[in-house]
């Protein structure tokens, strides 16, 4: 246990402290001397203050550094200021270390103010320890406002100060720093061009990342192996991959860093076979996966999809012997949910060590892209009954939620109950609240409500109210949404389609038409709809009237088949879907071979009977197919997930968790 200790030279000294307050109080004679009874009481006072701390041998242990003082200061600083304890730069060093660990702001300002006051204020090494403290907790602007006053500054000075921008996503701050240290003749260190590799990845352009690389090479920190990881992992978040590679090889000595930085960077591009085969060449290597290298992976297969991997990632994990710490157990869940398993989600979640609010969001969101509307407000409840307070996040998920499944008194509701829980609603919130009134039919409702918000509409917001419209068909405020969207963002083809999309439906051709030749002179083109499977780690990717799959002529084959038996039972076509000028023979021949159900055909050829089927759509599933699947689930006798832009399906024994609500 770190303490400071009283020797009893030391206790001596403190007795003279306390017997000379005794003398000052008047329990002492006026004689230079202290008598016994004032002895007798400064004993008193020096072992009721050492009681108090509960130490006999010591003056302050480790524990009792930040204990607050009756006055809303801390006990430590008073023992100073009354003279029971002496001062030094170690204790000082000390108290703003432990603020610094334990985030403790307002502790931190309070030594701060009692150390501007010593004999110690000019202490570099004291006054960049002050500087770190207020970075590290968020404080800015105090930060740097101890650095100008600074009458000395040294190399950890501006480190310090740079790194607290870098950490606190202010890389432009960090990067302007870097030039006025050169100007003062100070030389980078490791650390400083550590820091400033992290503000130049967080930065859209990879520029200032280069004109640093270029620095890190003049002075010599290019083969470090921490200046070298900063630098891959630049590379890596400028989405310049090879780059990363060649820096990555040229590092003479690596270290687990290196390796996630660069496992990372595949993982954010999406090249999974890479960052896998990485995955396994750092164990070769000797290096252990750590937390952030199992949340890069995991982070990979969730955002494709790819559940058989993640699946043995998970595996790993096991056999590695790590406890499901939030940070990977988040991840996992996330990886499940996203890749269309909602019971592996759940068993995970009710496996975490500790569920913090990113665990509770997480799970909020699997239920919303599951179509389990009721279980996240359940979960919200819950969460809020056990004291976990909701952030910004948490109230996106459950409004989602309850736009997904329809709870429309629910949803607003929870839209109000921010204000109580002091959350201030951002863009995101009222584009799910507009997508909420829209899919309710509340078109007017969510008008009024655009035209009232506090901030001004996005384009994202006039698009969940063109959703709404295309969705009721309402064809008058669709043209009005489609004018303020295309205002706003004019390249958006999905915006287009969507109105092409209202015009057809209600007829009006002539509209329509005029739709796409505004595209065809803005050079919009609609984005091909695509469906694919993964069978026996092989990805099978169609479209609509496919002739290019190397099986097509059996699977095409195998869906005739298919459709034939669900007509049988009750299916109809929906030609309503098919938005062409032509007649309803043709039209319903369209809708035959959309790409979702030539991959749904295909992987019925090719997995087990009674086996779940997972395919992925690059945008949303037709009326039609959503209820063609729904029949073909019933006459396989097999559970059927559809993942589409906007959530998952699951058909099972003729109906889809939606509810035929999206």
């Amino acid at each position: 246990m770190r303490q400071l200790c009283l020797t009893s030279s030391q206790r001596l000294h403190s007795l003279g402290r306390v017997s000379f307050r005794c003398y000052r109080s008047g329990l002492s004679s006026a004689s230079s001397a202290p008598t016994t009874s004032s002895t007798a009481a400064a004993f008193m006072v020096l072992e009721e203050e050492e009681k108090e701390l509960d130490v006999s041998s010591c003056i302050i242990q480790d524990k009792d550094l930040l204990r607050k003082s009756q006055n809303s200061g801390l006990h430590v600083l008073d023992l100073i200021d009354r003279g029971a304890l002496q001062p030094d730069p170690t204790l000082y060093q000390k108290l703003f270390t432990k603020c610094t660990q334990l985030g403790k702001l307002r502790e931190g300002r309070i030594v701060h103010a009692h150390f501007i006051n010593s004999y110690f204020k000019n202490y570099v090494v004291l006054q960049n320890t002050v500087l770190n403290m207020y970075a590290k907790c968020g404080s800015l602007e105090e930060a740097r406002q101890v650095f100008d006053n600074m009458p000395t500054k040294d190399i950890v000075t501006w480190t310090a100060l740079i790194t607290g921008y870098s950490q606190k996503e202010r890389p432009d701050d960090a990067l302007v720093l870097f030039p006025h240290m050169l100007r003062s003749g100070l030389e980078p260190n490791q650390f400083t061009f550590s820091s400033l590799l992290k503000a130049a990845g967080a930065l859209p352009s990879h520029r200032n990342g280069m004109q640093v690389h270029s620095l890190v090479i003049k002075y010599g920190f290019d083969s470090n192996v921490y200046v070298g990881s900063s630098l891959l992992d630049m590379y890596a978040r400028c989405n310049l991959v090879d780059e990363a590679q060649i820096v990555f090889k040229s590092l003479l000595c690596k270290n687990e860093v290196s390796w996630n930085a660069l496992i990372a960077g595949y993982a954010r591009k999406g090249d999974g076979e890479k960052a896998i085969r990485l995955f396994w060449k750092m164990q070769r290597q000797n290096f252990r996966p750590t937390n952030f290298t199992y949340s890069s992976v995991l982070t990979m297969c969730a955002s494709v999809g790819a559940l058989e991997q993640g699946k043995w990632i998970h595996a790993h994990i096991i056999k590695s012997g790590q406890q499901l710490t939030a940070f990977v157990g988040n991840t996992l869940l996330d990886m499940y949910a996203k890749s269309g398993s909602i019971k592996d989600a759940k068993k995970v979640f009710d496996r975490l060590v500790r569920q913090d609010v990113v665990s509770w969001n997480s799970m909020l969101t699997a239920c919303a892209f599951h179509g389990l509307g009721g279980e996240a407000v359940e979960h919200f409840e819950e969460m809020l009954k056990i004291g976990i307070e909701p952030n910004a996040i948490t109230f996106l998920c459950v409004l989602t939620a309850c736009s997904h499944a329809g709870l429309l008194d629910k949803g607003q509701y929870y839209f109000e109950l921010m204000k109580k829980h002091k959350v201030d609603p951002d863009i995101s919130h009222y584009v799910t609240v507009v997508d909420l009134l829209g899919r309710a039919g509340q078109l007017d409702h969510a008008e009024r409500f655009i035209k009232n918000m506090p901030i001004k509409p996005s384009a994202a917001v006039w698009g969940a109210l063109l959703g709404g419209c295309r969705m009721h068909k309402n064809m008058e405020l669709g043209s009005y949404a489609a004018e303020r969207l295309f205002e706003l963002d004019p390249h958006d083809s999905g915006a287009h389609m969507l109105l092409f999309n209202i015009y057809a439906a209600a007829g009006r051709w002539n509209d329509a038409a005029k739709v796409r030749k505004m595209m065809k002179e803005s050079r919009l083109r609609k984005e091909p709809a695509c469906s694919w499977v993964e069978i026996e780690n092989g990805v099978h990717m169609f479209v609509a009237n496919d002739d290019a799959h190397p099986q097509i002529e059996e699977t095409v084959k195998k869906w005739e088949e298919l459709s034939r038996k669900i007509k049988e039972v009750g299916y109809i076509p929906d030609t309503s879907y098919v938005l062409l000028f032509v007649d309803e023979q043709e039209r319903e021949t369209k809708l035959q071979y959309h790409s979702e159900k030539l991959a749904l055909a295909f992987a019925l050829l090719k997995t087990a009977p009674g086996s779940t089927i997972q395919i992925k759509k690059n945008i949303r599933v037709c009326g039609d197919c959503h209820s063609a699947f729904k029949f073909v689930s019933k006459v396989v006798e097999r559970e059927i997930i559809l993942r589409d832009t906007n959530r998952f399906h699951h058909f099972h024994d003729g109906s889809c968790s939606c509810g035929d609500y999206w």
